[in-house]
């Protein structure tokens, strides 16, 4: 793909990396520093492979107060940082610089505190998201948000790019089920926002934390909603002969006031992929398929259920297929968990992440198509339609710089869509490298620059995660403002 440019490094700090490394060994000792290249080579990329960069160094800190020295120490030595969890982000957040030290949560993985009277859970940020459900789950409860990577994203990453999952519809986002954090700002000050209760006085700076992709500081503790397992779920499989025809079934179900805990999108490319892979019964002969959980007692779900199919009739389906069986239902819902990893057994792709207004779903799919056809391509979609967060597969030879070219262009075309029908550029992936250069489809001068003034109140040197979020060039604006203040 055509490589986003990256800020120039700093030789300065490069022709003090031997120093730079024996400074972080004497904070963390030898055990919590990485510095050969072999082991740098490790933290070059995210998932978003494309961009690629090794780290000066790679430091391991175990507990906030490693946190809070490593960043008052490379304030002071003037060391840009880039917070890393499980490196699964699909944006480029955790892509390093040349000059930069990855600082990875991933020892920092402790349950600290459970309390089941007031439904919260106390977690160091390195703990992966599905460890917290496995946490609480003995006792009847569950964390909400479940991205399709939850086996290995860390709630750190969660954090920082707001991230979503199949079930979030009903429960919300990581913002909707977060209570309190502590952080470490680029001085190695320690912060808590919030605590373990529902509210709290004074600006909302949680809000405005959580989704900040690793701009004003590193997220090392949160304390978190826990939620009631609902005795029953089951989802039913709705296949129809159009894209259009599902996604309009999906507004139609929005549109009614039922909420279910998931609405889950998949086309033609995408239900054979998935069905090679997990055999989980999907028909194969359809254009599209909804999967729609509900959840709750027998007698709640039967209505709900004959409540949802009533409503896809009216888009004459060709399939209507309810679980019959919690065997049923874990394989419907392995074909779509499994759905990304099955697509890259067959091809490269490249993931998109845009948010549109349901009631566009339709005419925006059909788009998409044409989109990636004008650019020789194939797509695959599977996305979370409740909420219209979608994710377009654009498959592609990595090997052929031409196809990767096209895809990105292709990628690009797809989030103007759909900033132009009244959505936004990313729902739970985030802005990263990936959107940073399109961040002024969505946003006037004015406001990228009360953006970046908020960024610099936080990272006065703009040290943390660099060459993210920000066009380029209204960075390093952002940079020498920065640098004539201190001047």
């Amino acid at each position: 793909m055509t490589l986003s440019r990256m800020p120039e490094p700093d030789r300065t700090v490069l022709d003090r990396s031997e120093t730079i490394i024996g400074e972080l060994v004497a904070l963390l000792g030898a055990d919590g520093v990485i510095s050969r290249e072999e082991g740098r080579r490790a933290f070059e990329a995210d998932a978003l492979t494309a961009y690629r960069q090794p780290p000066l160094a790679v430091a391991l800190p175990r507990t906030t107060e490693d946190v809070s020295k490593l960043l008052k120490y490379c304030r002071q030595a003037g060391v840009k940082v880039v917070p890393r969890g499980a490196g699964t982000s699909l944006c480029g957040g955790a892509t390093p610089t040349a000059d930069s030290i990855v600082i990875g949560t991933s020892r920092m993985n402790s349950v600290l505190e459970t309390d089941f009277v007031n439904r919260t859970i106390t977690v160091q940020t390195g703990i992966t998201n599905l460890a917290i459900t496995d946490a609480v789950s003995a006792e009847g409860f569950f964390y909400a948000p479940d991205p399709s990577s939850q086996l290995a994203c860390t709630l750190g990453g969660n954090l920082a790019m707001n991230s979503g999952g199949a079930h979030c519809l009903k429960y919300g986002v990581t913002t909707n089920n977060v209570l309190g954090l502590k952080m470490v700002l680029m001085d190695g000050e320690i912060v808590e926002i919030n605590g373990p209760y529902l509210d709290s006085g004074g600006y909302d700076f949680m809000a405005l934390v959580i989704g900040s992709e690793g701009q004003f500081g590193i997220i090392t503790e949160a304390t978190l909603k826990i939620i009631p397992r609902m005795p029953f779920a089951r989802p039913v499989m709705l296949g129809f002969s159009s894209c259009e025809a599902a996604g309009q079934c999906v507004a139609a179900i929005i549109g009614s006031g039922i909420i279910p805990v998931a609405i889950e999108y998949m086309d033609k490319p995408a239900i054979a992929v998935a069905e090679a892979f997990a055999k989980a019964g999907y028909p194969l002969d359809v254009e599209a398929l909804l999967i729609v959980e509900v959840e709750g007692f027998e007698d709640e779900i039967e209505r709900l259920l004959r409540a949802i199919t009533d409503i896809a009739r009216n888009f004459d389906p060709q399939v209507i297929e309810a679980s019959t069986s919690t065997e049923h239902s874990e394989r419907i819902w392995k074909g779509r968990k499994a759905a990304f990893g099955a697509m890259g057994r067959i091809s490269d792709y490249y993931c998109m992440d845009g948010t549109i207004p349901l009631a566009r779903l339709p005419e925006v799919l059909s788009r998409i198509g044409e989109i990636c056809a004008e650019k020789r391509l194939k797509v695959a979609n599977v996305f979370h339609a409740g909420d219209g967060n979608l994710h377009p597969l654009i498959l592609f030879n990595a090997n052929d710089p031409d196809e990767a070219i096209r895809a990105e262009q292709a990628g690009a075309e797809i989030l103007k869509l759909c900033v132009a029908v009244g959505g936004c550029l990313t729902g739970e992936h985030g802005v990263g490298i990936e959107k940073r250069d399109l961040m002024d489809i969505q946003f006037s001068p004015s406001d990228l620059a009360v953006q970046m003034r908020i960024k610099s109140i936080f990272d006065p040197h703009w040290l943390l995660n660099p060459g993210k979020v920000f066009p380029l060039p209204a960075q390093e604006l952002g940079e020498q403002s920065a640098a004539d203040r201190a001047a």
